[in-house]
């Protein structure tokens, strides 16, 4: 495993930042934007090709995940597009200025907004099996979903107070789960392509993942799902930085629609719609998402 540097960043509005850096220190920084429940934490199927590719990994736990301070407004008025506020004051505090981004999942919408709203430095931005916008048209964001997911929405859509119950009742147990029974966890919403993909590395960094997520409780968690409810704060047409979405076929979390959709309203947009793919198998085609993306940096 790669070594990390470990960083606590502080906002403008004094909130700390957990932040993880690796890979070379003159390389283009990759700001990793991670899933949801999911925190900053040590990523070897993305950091190493990213390494092989020159590219210096950044990744930051969201508000209220690990040790990342929630927001204050978190239950009234926070956006996605708070959060590429948040990965500028990170860059600074790191020296670095250009950059590109990968979103994984509840990621997706934070790399795109930071290809909306810092154009003189995002090179460009991939939106892996990420969830489309709530007020997208022409789309039911929870067909096709599996049953934890959809009910997660509804609760969600219910405002603050029952997306904590739900939470606390539905999702805590992700917070203690091993490499072992992270699947079984997660059973309805993993297709068999994405069951026979959740073993070894890639289980272990994932329940390692939702573990730190927990660290405040579900705080985290429903911050990141009301900012899904929500009008997320820029404009997807204006996007003019390169952009690609990548997403498979099978997924039971994001369903494919939402890549359609994204495709078909970001501008410019490369689709990557793989066929026989979910939202976890996709995980183990990084060289090739990578390479699409300094492909999009570097035409």
């Amino acid at each position: 495993m790669p070594s990390h540097d470990t960083h606590l960043v502080r906002t403008p509005d004094g909130r700390d930042l957990e932040v993880l850096v690796t890979g070379p220190e003159d390389g283009l920084p990759l700001v990793f934007h991670h899933g949801t429940p999911q925190a900053a934490g040590p990523f070897g199927i993305l950091e190493r090709p990213a390494t092989e590719r020159g590219l210096r990994t950044v990744s930051y736990s969201r508000p209220g995940y690990g040790r990342s301070t929630p927001r204050s407004d978190a239950a009234t008025t926070a956006t996605v597009a708070d959060d590429a506020a948040d990965t500028a004051v990170v860059l600074d505090a790191l020296g670095l200025d250009t950059f590109v981004t990968l979103g994984w999942s509840g990621g997706g919408p934070r790399a795109l907004a930071c290809a909306a709203m810092l154009p003189g430095r995002c090179l460009a931005a991939t939106s892996g099996v990420g969830i489309a916008p709530p007020d997208a048209e022409g789309i039911d964001l929870t067909a096709g979903m599996g049953p934890e997911n959809v009910a997660e929405y509804a609760a969600a859509a219910q405002g603050s107070e029952s997306l904590t119950a739900f939470l606390e009742e539905h999702g805590t147990p992700l917070f203690s789960a091993t490499a072992d029974d992270i699947a079984r966890e997660m059973d309805g919403l993993l297709p068999p392509v994405d069951k026979a993909a959740m073993t070894g590395e890639l289980a272990e960094y994932l329940a390692a993942s939702m573990r730190h997520a927990g660290a405040q409780g579900i705080v985290g968690w429903r911050d990141d799902d009301l900012t899904h409810t929500r009008p997320w704060g820029f404009d997807l047409g204006a996007v003019q930085v390169p952009t690609a979405v990548w997403q498979g076929t099978e997924d039971l979390m994001v369903p494919f629609a939402h890549a359609q959709w994204l495709a078909a309203h970001v501008a410019g947009t490369r689709a990557h719609l793989v066929e026989g793919e979910g939202h976890v198998s996709l995980l183990m085609r990084m060289p090739d998402i990578l390479d699409d993306l300094l492909s999009l940096a570097r035409p």
